[in-house]
């Protein structure tokens, strides 16, 4: 690998405090371009110009990529490009100025508050430890919209039953607060007495059958699994609980800025997403309520 990919990958783990995830990320992106740059122009990443890296945007787009994927690499050749200006390797920018494909706006998916409480009316759980957990783990996601990363980081020392509330590590190790209400604390109960039962004290809060922290595979087929008895809509995984959370929210009457907060969102426009799926809640009051709304 390039050595100043290299410094880069450090720098963003290090200095940046990326998670694991997003470094291995940004690796494997920087590897398919220093392997198309080589093959094409016999040259190191770092010697690229504007129509070279144009060129490797364009066969990303000619190999039938979707337009995220396609836009996601284009970023990550633009901050290496800026790092590598930073640290004064190259004195200009190539691709400061480039643009890759529009994407399609697509409202987020979620899933209905009545077939969400199947999760917890209709879904038959295995009894003991493994049954609470994943009770536990479903109600915890849909009520507090975590990140996968976040419930499988979240550790045991951040759950303040007293004041019902979670310290949560996000994105770029920024912490939040989570609040959490008596229905979920009588489960985070249930879930603590039957784990010391099993004499499970590891510092991670949700655990394996054997003690171990969980890990991303198991979430999602857990969520997968369980939603899979509830809801028929496509996509099936913990980010589409963190969707739902939103939307209920808001379809509630919750200040967009308190859900941007709870959410842990950047800024206020990746949170004006979930407002176009409330729409049509407001149009569903409209019609109930406005006088002359059915003429």
């Amino acid at each position: 690998m390039n050595t100043h990919i290299l410094k880069f990958l450090n720098y963003l783990a290090l200095q940046r405090r990326y998670s694991k995830l997003t470094v291995q990320s940004y690796q494997n992106d920087l590897l398919l371009f220093e392997t198309y740059i080589k093959q094409h122009f016999d040259i190191a990443p770092n010697a690229c110009n504007r129509k070279q890296i144009r060129a490797f945007i364009a066969h990303s787009m000619q190999q039938g990529l979707n337009a995220s994927t396609v836009n996601r690499r284009l970023s990550v050749v633009k901050s290496f490009y800026r790092f590598l200006v930073l640290e004064g390797i190259v004195s200009s920018h190539p691709a400061r100025t480039l643009s890759g494909p529009k994407k399609a706006k697509r409202l987020p998916v979620f899933i209905s508050e009545e077939q969400l409480q199947g999760m917890f009316d209709a879904v038959t759980y295995p009894l003991g430890f493994s049954g609470i957990r994943d009770k536990t783990l479903m109600d915890t996601l849909y009520q507090t919209g975590m990140r996968r990363a976040e419930i499988i980081g979240l550790q045991h020392e951040n759950v303040d039953m007293h004041g019902l509330q979670l310290k949560v590590m996000g994105k770029r190790s920024k912490e939040r607060i989570i609040p959490f209400g008596m229905h979920l604390a009588r489960q985070f109960e249930l879930y603590i007495t039957e784990k010391s039962k099993y004499g499970f004290h590891h510092p991670h809060f949700f655990l394996t059958n054997q003690g171990a922290p969980l890990y991303p595979v198991f979430v999602q087929r857990l969520v997968q699994r369980i939603l899979t008895e509830v809801t028929t809509v496509h996509k099936k995984s913990p980010h589409v609980l963190r969707h739902s959370f939103a939307t209920h929210m808001l379809n509630a009457g919750a200040d967009i800025n308190a859900v941007k907060e709870l959410l842990g969102h950047q800024s206020l426009a990746a949170t004006q997403i979930y407002t176009h799926n409330s729409i049509s809640e407001l149009k569903k009051i409209y019609a109930q309520a406005h006088p002359r709304s059915g003429q």
